[in-house]
Protein backbone atom coordinates (compact mmCIF):
# COMPACT_ATOMS: atom_id res chain seq x y z
CA UNK A 1 0.00 0.00 0.00
CA UNK A 2 2.96 2.34 0.36
CA UNK A 3 2.94 2.88 -3.42
CA UNK A 4 -0.51 4.44 -3.28
CA UNK A 5 -0.38 8.22 -2.90
CA UNK A 6 -3.43 9.74 -1.23
CA UNK A 7 -4.88 12.92 -2.71
CA UNK A 8 -8.11 14.82 -3.23
CA UNK A 9 -10.17 14.11 -6.35
CA UNK A 10 -12.91 16.36 -7.68
CA UNK A 11 -14.92 14.52 -10.35
CA UNK A 12 -16.88 16.70 -12.74
CA UNK A 13 -19.74 14.31 -13.49
CA UNK A 14 -20.33 11.76 -10.73
CA UNK A 15 -22.47 8.77 -11.61
CA UNK A 16 -25.89 8.60 -9.85
CA UNK A 17 -25.63 6.23 -6.87
CA UNK A 18 -28.17 3.69 -8.19
CA UNK A 19 -26.30 3.19 -11.48
CA UNK A 20 -23.10 1.12 -11.36
CA UNK A 21 -20.04 2.87 -12.72
CA UNK A 22 -17.48 0.77 -14.53
CA UNK A 23 -14.12 0.48 -12.79
CA UNK A 24 -11.05 -1.49 -13.84
CA UNK A 25 -8.81 -3.22 -11.34
CA UNK A 26 -5.58 -1.21 -11.59
CA UNK A 27 -3.67 -3.17 -8.96
CA UNK A 28 -4.22 -5.96 -6.45
CA UNK A 29 -2.48 -6.27 -3.07
CA UNK A 30 -2.70 -9.45 -1.01
CA UNK A 31 -3.07 -8.23 2.58
CA UNK A 32 -3.62 -11.59 4.32
CA UNK A 33 -4.55 -15.13 3.32
CA UNK A 34 -8.21 -14.07 2.89
CA UNK A 35 -8.08 -10.28 2.46
CA UNK A 36 -7.20 -8.28 -0.65
CA UNK A 37 -6.91 -4.58 -1.43
CA UNK A 38 -8.02 -3.54 -4.91
CA UNK A 39 -7.14 -0.26 -6.57
CA UNK A 40 -10.03 0.58 -8.90
CA UNK A 41 -9.71 3.09 -11.73
CA UNK A 42 -12.87 4.54 -13.39
CA UNK A 43 -13.44 3.66 -17.03
CA UNK A 44 -16.05 6.36 -17.63
CA UNK A 45 -17.38 9.01 -15.24
CA UNK A 46 -16.41 8.16 -11.64
CA UNK A 47 -18.69 8.04 -8.65
CA UNK A 48 -18.73 11.01 -6.28
CA UNK A 49 -15.64 11.15 -4.07
CA UNK A 50 -16.33 9.10 -0.91
CA UNK A 51 -15.81 10.71 2.48
CA UNK A 52 -13.84 8.75 5.12
CA UNK A 53 -16.16 6.11 6.56
CA UNK A 54 -18.55 5.85 3.62
CA UNK A 55 -19.00 2.64 1.65
CA UNK A 56 -19.68 1.53 -1.91
CA UNK A 57 -21.61 -1.37 -3.39
CA UNK A 58 -19.19 -3.47 -5.45
CA UNK A 59 -20.59 -5.69 -8.18
CA UNK A 60 -18.79 -8.80 -9.39
CA UNK A 61 -20.29 -9.38 -12.83
CA UNK A 62 -22.40 -12.51 -12.96
CA UNK A 63 -22.06 -13.14 -9.21
CA UNK A 64 -23.63 -10.32 -7.20
CA UNK A 65 -23.14 -7.14 -5.21
CA UNK A 66 -21.86 -6.46 -1.68
CA UNK A 67 -21.15 -3.37 0.47
CA UNK A 68 -17.46 -2.58 1.02
CA UNK A 69 -16.01 0.32 3.01
CA UNK A 70 -13.68 2.63 1.13
CA UNK A 71 -10.17 2.36 2.54
CA UNK A 72 -8.71 5.26 0.58
CA UNK A 73 -8.48 7.40 -2.54
CA UNK A 74 -5.24 7.20 -4.46
CA UNK A 75 -3.52 7.22 -7.83
CA UNK A 76 -1.95 4.33 -9.65
CA UNK A 77 -1.58 6.43 -11.94
CA UNK A 78 -4.90 8.19 -12.38
CA UNK A 79 -7.55 8.52 -9.63
CA UNK A 80 -8.56 5.22 -8.04
CA UNK A 81 -10.74 3.92 -5.26
CA UNK A 82 -8.90 1.85 -2.68
CA UNK A 83 -11.14 -0.96 -1.40
CA UNK A 84 -10.12 -3.71 1.01
CA UNK A 85 -12.18 -6.90 0.85
CA UNK A 86 -12.25 -10.05 2.96
CA UNK A 87 -13.37 -13.26 1.24
CA UNK A 88 -16.34 -14.52 3.28
CA UNK A 89 -18.91 -15.45 0.60
CA UNK A 90 -19.44 -15.98 -3.11
CA UNK A 91 -19.34 -12.29 -4.10
CA UNK A 92 -16.40 -11.32 -1.91
CA UNK A 93 -14.46 -14.37 -3.07
CA UNK A 94 -15.05 -13.30 -6.68
CA UNK A 95 -13.91 -9.76 -5.90
CA UNK A 96 -10.81 -10.99 -4.08
CA UNK A 97 -9.96 -13.16 -7.10
CA UNK A 98 -10.08 -10.16 -9.46
CA UNK A 99 -6.81 -9.28 -11.16
CA UNK A 100 -5.56 -6.14 -12.94
CA UNK A 101 -7.66 -5.49 -16.02
CA UNK A 102 -10.83 -7.08 -14.66
CA UNK A 103 -14.01 -4.97 -14.63
CA UNK A 104 -16.02 -4.27 -11.45
CA UNK A 105 -19.25 -2.32 -11.03
CA UNK A 106 -19.25 0.39 -8.34
CA UNK A 107 -22.27 2.20 -6.85
CA UNK A 108 -22.19 4.93 -4.25
CA UNK A 109 -20.84 6.36 -2.14
CA UNK A 110 -23.36 5.67 0.60
CA UNK A 111 -23.84 6.40 4.28
CA UNK A 112 -22.46 8.71 6.91
CA UNK A 113 -18.79 9.46 7.49
CA UNK A 114 -16.28 9.79 10.35
CA UNK A 115 -16.54 13.62 10.40
CA UNK A 116 -12.77 13.89 10.72
CA UNK A 117 -12.87 17.66 10.19
CA UNK A 118 -14.88 18.03 13.41
CA UNK A 119 -12.04 16.35 15.31
CA UNK A 120 -9.41 18.84 14.16
CA UNK A 121 -7.29 20.05 17.06
CA UNK A 122 -8.48 17.25 19.36
CA UNK A 123 -6.63 14.08 20.32
CA UNK A 124 -7.69 11.34 17.91
CA UNK A 125 -7.86 7.75 19.15
CA UNK A 126 -8.50 5.07 16.52
CA UNK A 127 -9.47 1.57 17.69
CA UNK A 128 -9.56 -1.09 14.97
CA UNK A 129 -10.34 -4.78 15.11
CA UNK A 130 -9.31 -6.99 12.18
CA UNK A 131 -10.48 -5.68 8.83
CA UNK A 132 -12.14 -2.82 10.73
CA UNK A 133 -8.87 -1.00 10.09
CA UNK A 134 -9.91 -0.64 6.42
CA UNK A 135 -12.63 2.02 6.91
CA UNK A 136 -10.43 3.65 9.58
CA UNK A 137 -7.38 3.94 7.32
CA UNK A 138 -8.63 7.26 5.82
CA UNK A 139 -9.00 8.65 9.36
CA UNK A 140 -5.35 7.88 10.14
CA UNK A 141 -4.19 9.39 6.84
CA UNK A 142 -6.31 12.52 7.35
CA UNK A 143 -4.87 13.00 10.85
CA UNK A 144 -1.32 12.61 9.56
CA UNK A 145 -1.91 15.12 6.77
CA UNK A 146 -3.30 17.61 9.29
CA UNK A 147 -0.49 16.82 11.75
CA UNK A 148 -3.07 16.04 14.42
CA UNK A 149 -2.09 13.79 17.30
CA UNK A 150 -3.35 10.29 16.51
CA UNK A 151 -3.07 7.08 18.51
CA UNK A 152 -3.91 3.90 16.61
CA UNK A 153 -4.80 0.72 18.49
CA UNK A 154 -4.92 -2.35 16.25
CA UNK A 155 -6.18 -5.78 17.24
CA UNK A 156 -6.40 -8.99 15.22
CA UNK A 157 -7.01 -12.68 15.87
CA UNK A 158 -3.42 -13.56 14.93
CA UNK A 159 -0.37 -11.94 13.30
CA UNK A 160 -1.49 -13.44 10.00
CA UNK A 161 -4.78 -11.53 10.22
CA UNK A 162 -3.18 -8.07 10.46
CA UNK A 163 -3.91 -5.85 7.47
CA UNK A 164 -1.85 -2.92 6.12
CA UNK A 165 1.26 -4.28 7.86
CA UNK A 166 3.46 -2.49 5.31
CA UNK A 167 1.95 0.83 6.34
CA UNK A 168 2.05 0.59 10.13
CA UNK A 169 5.76 1.47 10.35
CA UNK A 170 5.28 4.25 7.77
CA UNK A 171 2.55 5.76 9.96
CA UNK A 172 4.84 5.53 13.00
CA UNK A 173 7.58 7.40 11.16
CA UNK A 174 5.07 10.08 10.18
CA UNK A 175 4.13 10.64 13.81
CA UNK A 176 1.30 8.22 14.64
CA UNK A 177 1.45 6.32 17.93
CA UNK A 178 0.70 2.79 16.67
CA UNK A 179 0.10 -0.06 19.13
CA UNK A 180 -0.68 -3.59 17.98
CA UNK A 181 -1.97 -6.67 19.75
CA UNK A 182 -3.21 -10.11 18.68
CA UNK A 183 -5.57 -12.52 20.40
CA UNK A 184 -3.24 -15.46 19.78
CA UNK A 185 0.48 -15.25 19.10
CA UNK A 186 2.39 -17.65 16.89
CA UNK A 187 5.99 -18.61 16.15
CA UNK A 188 8.10 -15.51 15.57
CA UNK A 189 5.60 -13.05 17.07
CA UNK A 190 7.27 -10.92 19.76
CA UNK A 191 4.53 -8.31 20.07
CA UNK A 192 1.71 -7.99 22.53
CA UNK A 193 -0.88 -10.75 22.99
CA UNK A 194 -4.35 -9.84 24.27
CA UNK A 195 -7.55 -8.07 23.34
CA UNK A 196 -7.42 -4.59 21.82
CA UNK A 197 -9.57 -3.33 24.70
CA UNK A 198 -6.55 -3.92 26.94
CA UNK A 199 -4.70 -1.13 25.12
CA UNK A 200 -7.33 1.55 25.65
CA UNK A 201 -6.69 2.80 29.20
CA UNK A 202 -3.00 3.64 28.68
CA UNK A 203 -3.69 5.31 25.33
CA UNK A 204 -5.86 8.13 26.72
CA UNK A 205 -4.07 11.20 28.07
CA UNK A 206 -6.93 13.72 27.93
CA UNK A 207 -10.38 12.06 27.92
CA UNK A 208 -12.34 15.31 27.60
CA UNK A 209 -10.19 16.40 24.64
CA UNK A 210 -10.28 13.08 22.76
CA UNK A 211 -12.42 11.91 19.87
CA UNK A 212 -12.44 8.15 19.36
CA UNK A 213 -13.17 6.17 16.18
CA UNK A 214 -14.04 2.48 16.53
CA UNK A 215 -14.62 -0.24 13.95
CA UNK A 216 -14.45 -4.02 14.13
CA UNK A 217 -16.62 -7.04 14.96
CA UNK A 218 -19.77 -6.01 16.81
CA UNK A 219 -18.73 -7.42 20.19
CA UNK A 220 -15.33 -5.72 19.90
CA UNK A 221 -17.02 -2.43 18.97
CA UNK A 222 -19.40 -2.63 21.92
CA UNK A 223 -16.72 -3.55 24.48
CA UNK A 224 -14.23 -1.00 23.13
CA UNK A 225 -16.77 1.82 23.14
CA UNK A 226 -17.80 1.00 26.70
CA UNK A 227 -14.14 0.94 27.78
CA UNK A 228 -13.71 4.39 26.22
CA UNK A 229 -16.72 5.69 28.14
CA UNK A 230 -15.36 4.15 31.36
CA UNK A 231 -12.06 5.96 30.67
CA UNK A 232 -13.87 9.30 30.58
CA UNK A 233 -14.46 9.99 26.88
CA UNK A 234 -18.00 11.36 26.34
CA UNK A 235 -20.23 8.95 24.39
CA UNK A 236 -20.98 11.68 21.84
CA UNK A 237 -17.21 11.87 21.08
CA UNK A 238 -17.01 8.14 20.34
CA UNK A 239 -17.89 7.29 16.75
CA UNK A 240 -18.58 3.68 15.82
CA UNK A 241 -19.19 2.01 12.47
CA UNK A 242 -22.08 -0.45 12.54
CA UNK A 243 -22.56 -3.34 10.15
CA UNK A 244 -25.75 -4.87 8.80
CA UNK A 245 -26.82 -6.51 5.54
CA UNK A 246 -26.80 -3.65 3.01
CA UNK A 247 -28.66 -4.24 -0.26
CA UNK A 248 -30.01 -1.12 -1.96
CA UNK A 249 -27.79 1.57 -0.38
CA UNK A 250 -30.58 4.17 -0.43
CA UNK A 251 -32.82 3.12 2.50
CA UNK A 252 -35.56 1.50 0.41
CA UNK A 253 -35.25 -2.24 1.01
CA UNK A 254 -34.97 -2.31 4.82
CA UNK A 255 -32.33 -5.05 4.99
CA UNK A 256 -29.97 -2.86 7.02
CA UNK A 257 -32.47 -1.83 9.69
CA UNK A 258 -31.12 -1.59 13.24
CA UNK A 259 -33.91 -0.42 15.52
CA UNK A 260 -34.97 3.02 14.22
CA UNK A 261 -31.93 3.31 11.95
CA UNK A 262 -31.45 2.31 8.34
CA UNK A 263 -27.68 2.01 8.34
CA UNK A 264 -27.10 2.61 4.64
CA UNK A 265 -28.60 6.09 5.20
CA UNK A 266 -28.35 6.85 8.95
CA UNK A 267 -25.04 4.97 9.34
CA UNK A 268 -22.77 3.15 9.18
CA UNK A 269 -21.01 5.78 11.34
CA UNK A 270 -22.98 6.96 14.38
CA UNK A 271 -22.04 8.25 17.82
CA UNK A 272 -21.92 5.75 20.64
CA UNK A 273 -24.53 7.87 22.43
CA UNK A 274 -26.91 6.78 19.68
CA UNK A 275 -25.56 3.26 19.22
CA UNK A 276 -25.30 2.13 22.86
CA UNK A 277 -28.99 1.33 23.47
CA UNK A 278 -29.18 -0.48 20.12
CA UNK A 279 -26.07 -2.60 20.69
CA UNK A 280 -27.35 -3.53 24.14
CA UNK A 281 -30.33 -5.33 22.59
CA UNK A 282 -28.93 -8.61 21.31
CA UNK A 283 -32.05 -9.47 19.28
CA UNK A 284 -31.45 -6.44 17.04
Amino acid sequence: MTAVQEHTITPTAPVPPMRPARYLVAARIQETYDTVTLLLRPVDDPIQVPRPGQFTMLYAYGVGEVPVSVSGIGEAPGPVLVQTIRAVGAVTRALCAATPGDMIGVRGPFGTDWRVNDAGGRHMLVVAGGIGLAPLRPVVLAALRAQDRVVLLVGARSPGDLVFTRELDVWRRRGADVRVTVDHGEAGWDGRVGLVTGLIHDAIADPAGTTAFVCGPEIMTRLSAQALVDAGIPAREILVSLERNMRCGVALCGHCQLGPLLLCRDGPVVSYAEAAPLLAKREL
